[in-house]
């Protein structure tokens, strides 16, 4: 790691503000992690079938897809630390019920659905408000690192939460996990209720006005910067990043193994997703050209997973590439828009980030699951692969039309004035 890329990354954590939530969202995120793995896991239990997982996943993530846009102006207007406490704490109450109703026989696959539609639509406002707390815990010219540091976070929970849910699967059954889940919101929750709140440093609040949800998407489609991400982000999230149906089928059928496989398999994305991370904390740019660099790396670790051997020891090691490449991409991806945006738009912007890489999950989930079942989940990672490839292509044709400043972005930079933008559109 370089000196200079160190010490922007790391100096984040300074803050004692956003130590606390770094510390909770750690707590938190495994928990996610290990529910993420345990349903996956239950509705292969109670269907067998692949295509059935797609959709169940797909159901999950509609309302992101629906409410997402919604979600990012409640969060532009809300005080976002208490929204927060009441997503988390909703997110919590959903896995209680689910491991309670799973650890007692009770579970069905139509309850495994209706919760999961209720979880997308909490999600639909937990994602945008959690992306853009994190401006105003650490402030503008941290954001940079600080991101880095969120991306490091996830993924080092994506390797740690896939690992415990393979054991307590194969030792103690499924609804250990979302009962692990639901306890791990605690910490995010106790984070915070103790934060200084007179540290903070928030946006003002969005008055309540008509025409607010159109503002914003008139504001990115009139910023090149802000819709070629999207648009890329919108191919690669609905076809590359359904790991959730590809991967447990992965481990039942092309490796022929059991949960533990599916954990182990999980878990070296995750390591990978990791250094991923750290990678962009310390010699990352952001900026368009930087991300259609991102795309190409993803699509090439797609097509060595889909195409390497079924041994064991060599899948992990591709799948944890894959891991490096799709975090490489969303973090280049989350820190491009989050410096471009305007900051009275950057709730908005970033539910539209949430709905191309969640939101495309209803569409891509059953697409994925489909391929993955009838011609074998190495054709669902080909496929992610190929959407890759199309970003790539989109990002060359539209870069003519990126402003110089939003083509790589070393520091903080002014955002671009949002074109036929009145102040009136501003309330």
């Amino acid at each position: 790691m370089s000196r200079r890329g160190g010490r922007e990354t790391f100096a984040a954590l300074r803050v004692p503000n956003f130590r606390l939530y770094f510390a909770g969202q750690s707590v938190s995120l495994v928990g996610t992690w290990m529910q993420a793995v345990a349903q996956s896991w239950l509705v292969l239990q109670l269907t067998g079938s692949g295509t059935v997982l797609g959709l169940v996943v797909a159901a999950q993530f509609l309302p992101v897809l629906l409410l997402g846009p919604y979600g990012g102006l409640i969060a532009d207007r809300a005080d976002k630390r208490h929204l927060l406490m009441a997503t988390q704490t909703a997110l919590a109450a959903l896995a209680l019920l689910l491991g309670l109703l799973t650890a007692t026989h009770l579970v069905r696959l139509w309850i495994v659905v209706l919760l999961a539609v209720v979880l997308g639509t909490v999600s639909a406002v937990d994602n945008p408000t959690r992306q853009t707390f994190v401006p105003e815990v650490i402030g503008p010219h941290l954001l940079r690192g600080a991101v880095s540091l969120n991306s490091v976070m996830t993924n080092t929970a994506r390797a740690i939460g896939p690992a415990l849910a393979g054991v307590l699967i194969a030792s103690v059954g499924v609804g250990v996990c979302f009962l692990a889940n639901a306890a791990s919101f605690a910490a995010v929750l106790l984070a915070l209720r103790i934060m200084r709140t007179g540290q903070l440093q928030p946006s003002p609040a969005l008055q309540k006005a008509p025409g607010q949800l159109a503002a914003g998407l008139r504001y990115v489609r009139g910023t090149p910067g802000l819709w070629a991400p999207l648009a890329m982000m919108a191919l690669i999230g609905t076809l590359a990043y359904e790991f959730q149906v590809v991967i447990p089928l992965l481990a039942r059928t092309g490796a022929h193994g059991d949960a533990r496989t599916y954990g182990f398999m999980a878990s070296a994305m995750g390591l990978g997703a990791v250094a991923g991370g750290l990678t962009v904390a310390a010699y990352g740019r952001a900026g368009v050209v930087p991300l259609i660099g991102a795309a190409a790396s993803f699509a090439a670790a797609l097509t060595a997973a889909a195409a390497v051997t079924p041994w064991l020891p060599v899948e992990l090691v591709a799948l944890a590439c894959v891991g490096m490449g799709g975090t490489v991409f969303l973090a280049t991806g989350n820190t491009t828009l989050q410096l471009v945006a305007d900051p009275s738009f950057r709730g908005r912007v970033m539910a539209l980030w949430s709905v191309t890489f969640l939101g495309s999950t209803p569409v891509g989930g059953p697409i994925v699951g489909a391929v993955a079942e009838h011609l074998g989940p190495r054709a669902g990672l080909g496929l992610g692969a190929a959407a890759c490839l199309a970003a790539v292509v989109l990002g060359l044709l539209v870069l003519p039309r990126i402003p110089p400043r939003h083509r790589f972005l070393e520091t903080l930079a002014a955002p671009d004035p949002p074109p036929a933008l009145t102040e009136t559109d501003r309330t």
